[in-house]
């Protein structure tokens, strides 16, 4: 079995804090990053050790850590309250800069736009969200609001609920968009069959039904570029 060293016995380019403030961040790997904010190890893994361990039970992949709950990283032992609060808190910032820097206040002119701000708030998610984002003539954003949370069903997202707030804010067209935990972005007969309920009730008022789209992990599916909606 290897011996254990502690990182503060290690050479100086084997140490996460000492190798950053030498090289710079970009240098360091996940393990040695995630390191940092876990600070210190245990009796008998140093804090790299456990951020390995972190890595290795998510497959490796970072994105996957983001989805965390906070519970989650508790049961990695060597984690506990402390820890587990400044990597939760260290995702979060991270996911809350992607969406500040896509900017969704200009003109919607495609579903891409949209579609990115989505996957970024949405796709770390383990349950179903509704929303519906506000548009102007102008198609701007006015507003965007949470509809709901939980198993979508024509139940659940009522044509009121969509279009109180649209009335409220003189909206001229909307775009829904949901989450798929699931990670698969094809659309459901109950997807479909909101969908069609809200356009009818849109035409009405008067109020278009843009698009609807369906945000399953780093992807989405967009149902009037599928022609679903035209």
């Amino acid at each position: 079995m290897k011996e254990f060293v502690p990182i503060n016995k290690r050479n100086e380019d084997e140490r996460p804090r000492e190798k950053l403030l030498a090289f710079g961040p970009e240098t360091l790997t996940d393990a040695e990053l995630i390191a940092i904010l876990i600070n210190n190890g245990t009796r008998n893994k140093s804090a790299i050790d456990l951020a390995r361990e972190l890595l290795t039970n998510h497959d490796g992949n970072l994105f996957e850590l983001t989805k965390c709950e906070l519970e989650s990283f508790k049961i990695l032992d060597g984690i506990g309250d402390a820890k587990a609060t400044i990597l939760a808190a260290a995702f979060e910032l991270g996911k809350r800069i992607k969406i500040a820097d896509l900017n969704i206040q200009d003109k919607i002119t495609s579903p891409e736009k949209i579609g990115k701000y989505f996957v970024h708030k949405l796709a770390s998610e383990t349950v179903e969200k509704f929303y519906a984002v506000y548009l102007s003539t102008a198609n701007k954003i006015i507003k965007e609001k949470q509809i709901t949370s939980g198993t979508l069903n024509a139940s659940l997202v009522h044509p009121r609920e969509v279009f109180k707030t649209a009335i409220s804010v003189s909206a001229n067209a909307i775009i829904l968009v949901h989450n798929h935990p699931s990670g698969n972005n094809t659309p459901s007969k109950e997807d479909i069959a909101i969908t069609n309920q809200l356009i009818e009730a849109g035409k009405i008022m008067d109020i278009r039904i843009l698009d609807h789209l369906i945000i399953a992990g780093n992807s989405f599916y967009s149902f009037r570029t599928q022609g679903l909606i035209s």
